[in-house]
């Protein structure tokens, strides 16, 4: 009797979290990756990736450089901003986090990681045009 009363406690529980607490609570970061978000800002420009001779070195932002990140460098972002890069000749893209300032030649708006590059097909071309879309600011700025 009693084994059955705490069982039937454990379900009435569960069935409160599901539908009384639950809907209250926000939905996780991921959950919301899953559907389309609009760009606050999208651009189109060139893209470059960093070379091997960069790994392990310090970012602008002090961090150090990880070719396996998926991160960037712009001129002007704020740090911690999130952009989709879009390939527009393969369509493949990625989000990218800025954490480091560049690309310092004339005609690129963006240097991405080996990782980013890889994924997106620019590593043979090394240099190819790009959609930005300016995904999310960080909560400082």
């Amino acid at each position: 009797m009693r084994h059955r009363l705490l069982m039937s406690w454990a379900a009435l529980r569960w069935v409160l979290l599901m539908f009384v607490v639950a809907p209250g609570m926000e939905a996780p970061l991921v959950a919301h990756l899953n559907q389309p978000v609009k760009p606050i800002k999208a651009w189109v420009g060139n893209s470059s990736w960093y070379g091997p001779g960069f790994n392990g070195r310090k970012t602008a932002n002090g961090e150090r450089f990880d070719s396996e990140a998926l991160t960037a460098a712009h001129p002007n972002l704020p740090f911690g901003s999130m952009v989709r890069v879009v390939n527009t000749r393969t369509g493949k893209f990625e989000v990218v986090r800025i954490n480091d300032r560049g690309p310092y030649q004339e005609g690129r708006e963006i240097d991405v990681s080996y990782r980013v590059a890889r994924k997106i097909g620019l590593i043979h071309s090394g240099v190819s045009q790009v959609r930005l879309e300016l995904m999310a600011l960080p909560e400082k700025h």
